[in-house]
């Protein structure tokens, strides 16, 4: 297991965002249907694995640490979250609605897991759904979902989303084109963003 990072579920201490150099969520690796249902300018899954891992590689060096935001790998697990080892970096994952490590995912405690351990063989530090903490002298939250707004009509998974109490919220989930704050929250979805995990020094 990697080093555990203050703030995860063996710490009570808020969690460090100083220590996060990128931010990104929702690459959906191995999700063939994505590129049809996200309009993602790819002709082949392999095609976007590729592009995805060289926009990741293109900005995140072998030190930096990235904090993804969820919907990391869907499909056959043991295939699609074995392509994100050649990712650069320390990853840290926030699981999504996508993840089966999620609490909103339904299936098998051995299931989840069976996750648990992928992501640990490939380099990934799982974190609360939920993250709170400061950049800075600043609080501010870190989830898959925004406060408001879906990928869909109606807004899914309410017991997992955060609660606003006008803290600023990093989130993925939405797939939406824009990107950027929108009121107290920030969209870093590759769908919004190039395809292109997001400094933390932008947000």
């Amino acid at each position: 297991m990697n080093e555990q990072i203050s703030g995860t579920p063996d710490s009570p201490a808020p969690f460090d965002f100083d220590q996060i150099d990128f931010v990104t969520s929702d690459h959906h690796f191995g999700h063939a249907r994505i590129i049809e249902l996200a309009e993602r300018p790819f002709p082949s899954l392999g095609a976007m694995h590729g592009e995805l891992i060289a926009a990741w590689n293109r900005v995140v060096g072998p030190e930096d640490v990235v904090l993804h935001l969820g919907d990391l790998a869907l499909g056959n697990r043991e295939e699609s979250i074995a392509v994100t080892a050649a990712l650069h970096g320390k990853k840290l994952l926030i699981p999504g609605n996508h993840d089966t490590i999620s609490s909103v995912y339904r299936c098998s405690e051995s299931h989840k897991q069976q996750t648990r351990d992928l992501l640990d063989q490939h380099g990934w530090e799982v974190l609360p759904e939920n993250l709170i903490g400061r950049r800075g002298a600043h609080l501010l939250l870190a989830s898959h979902y925004p406060y408001r707004g879906d990928s869909q009509d109606e807004e899914r998974h309410g017991e997992a989303r955060p609660v606003d109490t006008g803290l600023p919220l990093i989130h993925g989930h939405t797939h939406a084109r824009d990107h950027g704050p929108h009121g107290n929250m920030f969209h870093v979805g590759v769908d919004g963003n190039d395809f292109t995990p997001v400094p933390m020094t932008t947000i």
